[in-house]
């Protein structure tokens, strides 16, 4: 049974980027035609995205030349399969599921609905709200695509990982600790009591002086993982053991002099992360196993993800609030409404 059968409309709200720049004049809601699913694909009813780094920069114009305007963007999604198309025997209608769109690969996910090859879908964990689970999509990828696959973190290392009270951030430490690691992060005095309840063994307070010595007092780190740019890729041998590994989930155009990785036969990695079944699938089963949680800072409707750009940005500073820990998630459909 397709939607048509159900009587429902045809059209979509979504939010469209119609111009690079500020949030509050980016951003314009209209409706569109809803897609329709080809073979292989699945059509997901959007319950919750998010915001990320990556959507700022989108909107600001950093990728203007992979971007056609106008364009919906947003890559969590979490959601209800309500039609599938020839081939994609893998869900039915009803299926709760969560995914990470493709980036700059046609339709986001700030939008009503969306389609999606379903490779690239999970079934949801049935612990989490689809405003979690939406929350915890792209930063929960990008931590296990970092540690797991490019990083190889192995039980008993020590995993240094900057911006600890962020959305990638609190993922990376609850991951680092459920591989067995030794978790050392930076961030504020005020987020200490918070990243160390995520599982970090040591937080040190860059906001007063340089990190550096604090890690090295320690004995040094096996991997760091860089989500927070500057200087943090030449600065990485001071802290790493023979051997270590850099992974930075940071496009920085800061110049870098790596002279020293050569000392301690370091490796660096560069990831964007990329969508795939089996990386949820194994987020999933941690979130079953009570060891990864999503951080929700804030919810915020569809029609106000202006709104959420301006707070990610940390655009209300001038009024006295700090831009929220973790992910800002994006309600498209309301909470208390059945997903069919």
């Amino acid at each position: 049974m397709t939607f048509q059968d159900r009587g429902m409309s045809t059209s979509m709200r979504v939010v469209e980027l119609v111009r690079f720049g500020a949030a509050d004049t980016a951003f314009v809601t209209r409706e569109l035609p809803r897609p329709v699913p080809g073979p292989g694909q699945v059509l997901v009813r959007v319950l919750a995205t998010s915001v990320n780094p990556l959507d700022l920069q989108t909107r600001r114009g950093d990728y203007r030349d992979q971007v056609a305007l106008p364009a919906v963007i947003g890559n969590d999604v979490s959601g209800v399969v309500v039609e599938t198309g020839p081939g994609a025997d893998d869900f039915r209608p009803d299926d709760e599921v969560w995914y990470l769109a493709p980036v700059f690969t046609g339709q986001g996910a700030y939008a009503e609905f969306h389609v999606v090859d379903q490779a690239l879908v999970a079934r949801k964990p049935a612990g989490l709200s689809h405003v979690e689970a939406a929350g915890l999509v792209v930063v929960g990828v990008t931590a296990w695509e970092a540690l797991v696959e490019r990083a190889g973190v192995r039980a008993g290392e020590r995993v240094l990982v900057h911006g600890g009270a962020g959305g990638v951030g609190s993922a990376a430490i609850q991951v680092a600790r459920a591989l067995g690691a030794e978790v050392v992060t930076t961030a504020r005095a005020g987020d200490h009591e918070f990243v160390t309840g995520l599982g970090a063994d040591t937080a040190i307070d860059f906001s007063v002086g340089d990190p550096v010595p604090q890690v090295r007092a320690l004995g040094g780190v096996d991997v760091v993982l860089d989500t927070v740019g500057g200087d943090t890729l030449t600065r990485s041998p001071e802290v790493l053991a023979d051997r270590g590994r850099v992974v930075s989930i940071v496009d920085t155009s800061e110049p870098q002099n790596l002279l020293a990785a050569w000392g301690v036969n370091a490796t660096y990695h560069f990831l964007f992360a990329s969508p795939g079944r089996a990386k949820l699938d194994a987020l999933g089963l941690l979130v079953e196993q009570g060891r990864l949680r999503p951080v929700i800072g804030a919810v915020l409707p569809l029609t106000d993800i202006a709104q959420a750009h301006a707070l990610l940005e940390g655009g209300s500073a001038r009024e006295g609030r700090r831009r929220p820990r973790g992910k800002i998630a994006i309600a498209v459909h309301p909470l208390d409404e059945h997903p069919l």
